[in-house]
């Protein structure tokens, strides 16, 4: 698509200064005036005082566009500030031998360019704005980036002209000043390089530069009437553009959505079982990705509650950082969910690829809903159920056995990598569900796994894992310990609030070993179960997060512990307590000699070194 800029002409004039204007300052940064490398051949001699007036009022509009970004306010309080901030524009250009009564000739009611809740819906600043368009309006999507070739910036220009729309259908008597709003808000707001930069200037703006795209920026301007003719058309017969044009581009992004979708649909292994659902299915599911149904985000996603044409209740996860993840991830994920039939994991119910000309490439997957939400959640304080111990007791031999169903049923077996308290999700029956498949890896039966590309939560990760990349069965049985420990007492992982010992593991092992264990316990459940099975519980979550991975049982070792078939061995003497300063400087160390990376789920290393 042609690069269309986005400034409209709009001619101004200055009001005679009164005494009560000439006290009034201009709260607009006019310095770049004088440095930006703008074409002013239009305003010499010959002057076309056509394109002269146009290029000024795109110059101005720089200045009103870092207002914007300072302020929030789009406009000007008052036709004083108004009239003395002409002025100042004045005098600046006088400084660059621009005849000065080309101002009072281009700008011919300074009123224009004050705050005035009649123009386009009432919108005064951003706030207003957001609560017209929403937080994330195509505009941020598609103008935030480098707009210097012709198919970024038409990408921009389309989105300001998508946004217009939206404004024409509630303001539709103030198209023009709607657009002028819209302009403002995606140079000064949204575009990372801001108003200043020039070929940000040349596109949105339609700014003719100095440089070496002046030529193209020449045929920019020449645009401008062109785009002024057809956004008063979309006014005078709004209904029927608009229909056309909807149908239009629903037509070719259904085309290259196809396209787009068969290409990932394709490299998917057959038989996974997962429905492919269309993107049109997935909006009316969630009211359009409505922000009233988000229930979840985090590093790699954001989650919406969502209903299917059938009542079904869902949860939508869209997929972030597609650049860097890439299809093959998502396709991985996919297949390895695809394989998972148990009842306490929670499985893919279906999948969705879709693709937009300014929103990109869009990933999503689909799972029932767990009105209980995580884990985490209902041990936190402000829990909708205090869960009992029953309840604990369940939820522990439920992950214990999803994690048995991915080591042992599996062939080659699963390793989850990032077991934790948010990532284990409970149904209506407080029934829990292993989620989150996003760092599974396959590994080799019976063998363990070397990788330089650790994943996981600070935390939760298995010593051997994070220091050396040592990757097996185990590495996910020292994170199940830690769930248990965190089931049992209330207590998160890392706690700096109510002993000074900060490791959930450190903690409980001085407890038990100095013959203190019923203090582990959750004080809503300490007196509630019978204090043996109880203490069982605890000893089976220090075990399997002990430091040393050859003392650590294996899952189903542990399902035996926990359900009482087989004994408890005493437990064994730990290295330097995890939280100690020399095995936080040895695992530091580790990372910076290139055998881990920074995780996925958090910022391992920078949470490290707040720990020390």
């Amino acid at each position: 698509m042609n690069n269309k800029p986005m400034f409209l002409l709009l001619l101004f004039t200055i009001f005679i200064a009164t005494p009560s204007a000439s006290a009034a300052s201009c709260p607009m940064d006019l310095s770049y005036v004088e440095t930006f490398p703008w074409d002013s051949s239009s305003c010499r001699d010959p002057i076309d005082s056509q394109h002269c007036c146009q290029s000024l009022l795109s110059l101005f509009g720089i200045g009103l566009a870092k207002h914007l970004k300072e302020t929030s306010i789009f406009q000007l309080p008052d036709e004083n500030t108004s009239t003395t901030c002409l002025q100042d524009f004045q005098l600046k250009l006088s400084s660059l031998r621009i005849q000065p009564e080309l101002v009072p000739s281009c700008f011919q009611n300074s009123t224009q360019f004050v705050t005035n809740t009649s123009y386009c819906a009432g919108i005064t600043n951003l706030t207003d704005w957001r609560e017209k368009v929403g937080i994330l309006s195509p505009l941020d999507t598609a103008c935030n980036g480098d707009l210097s070739s012709e198919t970024s910036c038409g990408i921009c220009t389309d989105a300001g002209f998508k946004v217009t729309t939206q404004l024409s259908t509630i303001a539709p008597k103030n198209s023009t000043k709607c657009f002028y709003f819209s302009i403002l808000y995606a140079i000064g707001v949204v575009n990372k390089f801001g108003p200043t930069h020039p070929e940000t200037a040349g596109c949105i703006l339609g700014m003719p530069l100095s440089s070496k795209g002046s030529s193209n920026n020449g045929k920019i301007l020449k645009l401008v009437f062109g785009l002024i003719g057809a956004l008063v058309g979309v006014v005078l017969a709004f209904v029927l553009i608009i229909m056309y044009r909807k149908w239009d581009k629903m037509r070719k992004e259904n085309i290259y959505h196809r396209s787009i979708e068969n290409s990932v649909r394709d490299s998917v292994l057959p038989n996974t079982g997962a429905k492919w659902f269309h993107i049109s299915e997935l909006e009316k599911a969630t009211n359009k990705f409505s922000q009233k149904n988000m229930i979840g985000q985090g590093g790699d996603g954001v989650v919406f509650k969502g209903t299917l044409s059938d009542g079904t209740l869902v949860a939508v996860k869209e997929i972030f950082d597609l650049d860097t993840r890439g299809d093959e991830e998502f396709i991985y994920e996919v297949e390895i969910i695809s394989k998972i039939k148990h009842r306490n994991l929670l499985a893919l119910r279906g999948c969705c690829v879709a693709s937009h000309n300014v929103k990109g490439k869009r990933r999503f997957l689909v799972y029932d809903y767990m009105p209980n939400g995580s884990l985490s959640y209902q041990l936190s304080v402000n829990g909708a159920n205090k869960l009992t111990w029953p309840q604990r007791k369940n939820i522990i031999l439920d992950v214990a056995k999803g994690l048995a169903y991915l080591h042992y049923e599996i062939k080659p077996p699963i390793f989850h990598r990032d077991i934790k308290a948010t990532n284990i999700l409970l149904d209506s029956k407080m029934k829990a569900k292993v989620a989150d498949f996003g760092l599974a890896k396959q590994g080799n039966e019976g063998q363990s796994h070397l990788t330089t590309r650790v994943a996981g939560t600070y935390g939760y990760l298995a010593p051997e894992y994070a220091l050396y990349g040592q990757l097996t069965e185990k590495s996910d049985v020292y994170s199940f310990g830690i769930v248990i420990l965190e089931i049992m007492s209330g207590r998160k992982v890392l706690d700096t609030m109510n002993s000074p010992v900060v490791l959930i593991t450190d903690w409980a092992w001085t407890l038990a070993k100095t013959g203190k264990i019923h203090e582990i316990f959750d004080q809503a459940v300490k007196d509630e179960g019978p204090e043996k099975i109880m203490e069982r519980f605890v000893l089976v979550g220090i075990l399997c997060a002990h430091a040393m991975v050859a003392l650590r049982p294996t899952i189903a070792e542990a399902i035996k512990m926990l359900e009482g078939d087989i004994d408890i061995p005493n437990l064994p003497d730990r290295p330097v307590p995890l939280g100690h300063e020399s095995f936080q400087s040895s695992l530091l160390n580790g990372m910076q000699s290139g055998r881990s990376t920074p995780y996925y789920n958090s910022s391992y290393s920078t949470s490290m070194v707040s720990f020390k």
